[in-house]
């Protein structure tokens, strides 16, 4: 399960590969290590029908009967709990350039940074969102209010990914015709894209407690 990754190129470079129309961010920085519950950006068509870069808060709300807990990542598109969001208007990208699974290593787990390459270039996970109303945040501070959440599917790992994660990886988009259809295409057709990114494309790129922006990635979360 991906629990945490990374979007450090600038806003300027998000906004141009990702045909952005409309920047609502603000002063978005990088952003090193983003783990669940925290704040990060997504790209969705808006009510004109132009893309907008929104910031929303990563974790679906979970199937009730499983307690509602916050949901990062998804599989089981067939499920009703999650069907209901794979409409175009509920369909989102989530930029990123890299993402950690954790080595089951002795004494401790070691993270494992992926990207396209060593240089991170931006890619995308296919995501969803939707609005809600609850608690959420900081443990420490939740928020009550209004949401915007979001979370991405996953996949069976490719050849990189299963040594360190074998049950799953992220779907990843990485061509502007990938992002198109997951934006816009009919659910049939987008949910095409829920496959491994092949093996050629995909690297581990750094290991250990330093990830993308070298900054100290934390504890392994979840």
């Amino acid at each position: 399960m991906c629990n945490l990754y990374s979007v450090t190129k600038g806003q300027s470079a998000i906004r141009d590969l990702f045909a952005v129309e409309h920047d609502r961010t603000g002063n978005l920085p990088p952003l090193p290590a983003i783990f669940p519950d925290q704040m990060a950006p997504i790209v969705r068509v808006g009510a004109d029908g132009g893309r907008e870069l929104v910031m929303a808060r990563w974790g679906m709300p979970g199937p009730p009967q499983f307690g509602g807990a916050p949901i990062t990542n998804i599989r089981n598109v067939k499920s009703p709990h999650w069907r209901r969001w794979l409409g175009q208007a509920s369909r989102c990208v989530v930029p990123a350039t890299s993402f950690c699974e954790y080595a089951d290593t002795k004494p401790r787990k070691t993270p494992k940074w992926f990207a396209l390459d060593e240089q991170r270039p931006l890619f995308a996970f296919a995501g969803i969102w939707t609005p809600w109303r609850g608690a959420r945040g900081p443990k420490s501070a939740p928020v009550e209010g209004e949401h915007e959440l979001f979370g991405f599917l996953t996949t069976d790992a490719n050849a990189v990914v299963a040594p360190i994660h074998p049950k799953a990886m992220p779907v990843i988009l990485t061509t502007p015709e990938e992002i198109r259809l997951w934006l816009m295409a009919d659910p049939a057709k987008a949910l095409a894209l829920q496959r491994p990114l092949p093996d050629a494309a995909l690297r581990i790129v750094a290991s250990g407690e330093k990830e993308d922006g070298g900054l100290v990635a934390g504890p392994a979360a979840g």
